[in-house]
């Protein structure tokens, strides 16, 4: 390690490591501490039976050539380095509802897009432009989205589209409530509330989708490695097992931090990638105005969730090329988070891991649904993690037990086979994703962004503390692309604006022998 570094990053999750690799780029001697055993944050893997499950990234958009996600990670220097697999151009998303045996396709290029629904719905031709004009035009009003490189001011954006409200939006295109529906049913993407979600979470969330879909081929945790094999290419550094306990200070700015294991990491300046709730407790609330800290404090946390990671008996169940959005009931779309313990779950995303050369039958399966951290409360205290054991009981894994039971009845109503196909069962819960990840209460996307409450639903990479900055889906849009934007909203903070927007735009020149 050395003496003093110029940028010391908290969190390998996307956004630390994105920061960490554009600062490195630009000449900083960098270091990375993570508290975990494996980097990566949503990016994380784990292996069960010799199959490979994703934790958080399950696909990923805006992938083709030219698209906003390849430009950035050009930039990085790690698109050629990551080994996908597009999914089915035309239905790579499927919505489905119990009663209603019709799959409805969500198919790649506006134009797929619009054609393949209005099959379904023939008489909706202007809903369905209209809905998909309103998209392209919302996300073209965001400068970093569309990788424009002046006078771009991210917040008077962002304010301007929290007037939009998605629910409201959607509603006004179309009396067809089925139709309505299809249009919000991958709203698993941002865990959508009909009476607070702005538009422009809905269309940052799924237009890169629809431009093009992806499935990392062995799982996401490619990604962190490209991003670590470069960073060290930069003279970075990583470590982990290093978890930041205390903060040390020197006229008004940290200059150092305290590592569990005792190790003192000195810097100039320090980029938290961690949850912006817990990093201001570590660092001490009175270092901030009350105004600031209330602000934080009081947003609500999006929700968590229940996973099952389901291994498949081999050659039984058919490889998907597609992930499935099911319903119970489609008037239930901005309401799935609200179930009681009878009604659970109202809803789930289904998604299928996927190796090289194997497409013919599925090895894994992830099932993803709603769940509030309160049913999870009792253990509260409990914490465990393969860098940390400390087991939960019989009652929480009798808990977990019976929820996958529930949970598999309702995907047995879309799939009939699914129990006959299944080797081994693996859960996940609201604590799983706390302890893993460090999200507050599990959230699996941050913090929920209010219409009617903008002010509080926006977070500046820059804070009171001159050399410190946050960073992370808690700050910007959560999702692959939404964090590594984020990431470059933070080092403009840094290097500025238009210096880092031209870098990235450079990077992405057609040369002459690529021709």
């Amino acid at each position: 390690m050395k003496e003093v570094y110029d940028a010391v990053i908290i969190g390998s999750g996307l956004g630390g490591l994105v920061s960490a690799n554009i600062l490195a780029k630009e000449g900083y001697s960098v270091c990375v501490l993570e508290k975990n055993k494996q980097h990566g944050g949503n990016l994380q893997i784990f292996v069960r039976n010799k199959t490979i499950f994703d934790t958080g990234v399950h696909y990923i958009g805006g992938l083709d050539k030219g698209q906003n996600l390849y430009k950035y990670f050009k930039y990085l220097e790690i698109i050629d380095d990551l080994n996908l697999k597009k999914l089915d151009e035309d239905g790579f998303d499927i919505i489905t509802f119990n009663g209603d045996s019709t799959e409805y396709k969500y198919a790649q290029g506006y134009d797929n897009f619009i054609k393949t629904l209005l099959k379904q719905f023939p008489e909706e031709e202007n809903a369905i432009t209209t809905y998909c004009d309103k998209m392209k035009e919302v996300c073209n009003s965001f400068p970093l989205y569309r990788l424009k490189n002046k006078n771009f001011n991210y917040y008077s954006n962002l304010l301007k589209n929290f007037q939009l409200q998605a629910k409201g939006f959607i509603q006004s295109l179309t009396k067809n409530k089925k139709l309505q529906a299809v249009l919000v049913g991958t709203n698993f993407l941002y865990a959508g509330k009909g009476n607070s979600t702005p538009f422009y979470v809905h269309a940052l969330s799924i237009n890169s989708y629809i431009e093009s879909s992806y499935r990392c081929v062995n799982g996401g945790n490619q990604i962190t490695k490209a991003l670590i094999h470069k960073l060290r290419q930069h003279g970075g550094e990583i470590y982990n097992y290093h978890e930041v306990i205390k903060f040390g200070f020197s006229d008004g700015k940290i200059s150092s931090v305290l590592c569990k294991n005792g190790k003192k990491i000195k810097g100039k300046l320090f980029i938290s990638n961690a949850d912006i709730n817990i990093m201001l407790k570590l660092i001490g609330e009175d270092k901030f105005k009350k105004s600031y800290v209330a602000k934080i404090i009081d947003r609500e946390s999006i929700i968590s969730a229940f996973s099952l990671y389901l291994v498949l008996k081999p050659k039984t169940f058919k490889y998907l090329n597609k992930n499935y959005y099911h319903f119970r009931d489609y008037k239930m779309i901005w309401n799935a988070q609200d179930y009681t313990e009878e009604s659970w779950p109202e809803s789930y995303y289904l998604s299928m891991g996927v190796r090289k050369n194997n497409d013919e039958w599925g090895e894994n399966l992830t099932a993803i649904t709603y769940m509030h951290y309160g049913d999870v409360k009792s253990w509260e205290k409990t914490f465990n993690t393969v860098a940390e054991t400390n087991e939960r009981g019989q009652t929480y894994n009798e808990f977990k037990a019976e929820k996958a039971e529930k949970f598999l009845d309702l995907i047995e109503i879309k799939f009939p086979n699914i129990r006959s196909c299944i080797q081994e069962i693996y859960t996940s819960t609201p604590l799983t994703y706390r302890d893993y990840i460090g999200n507050n209460r599990g959230s699996m996307y941050g913090y929920v962004k209010d219409i009617n409450n903008p002010l509080a639903s926006l977070i500046s990479p820059k804070t009171k503390i001159k050399n410190l900055f946050f960073t992370g889906q808690s700050l910007y849009m959560h999702g692959i692309l939404g964090v590594t934007i984020g990431a470059v909203l933070t080092c403009s903070s840094i290097l500025g604006k238009d210096y880092l927007v031209d870098k990235i735009l450079e990077a992405n020149k057609v040369k002459a022998n690529d021709i």
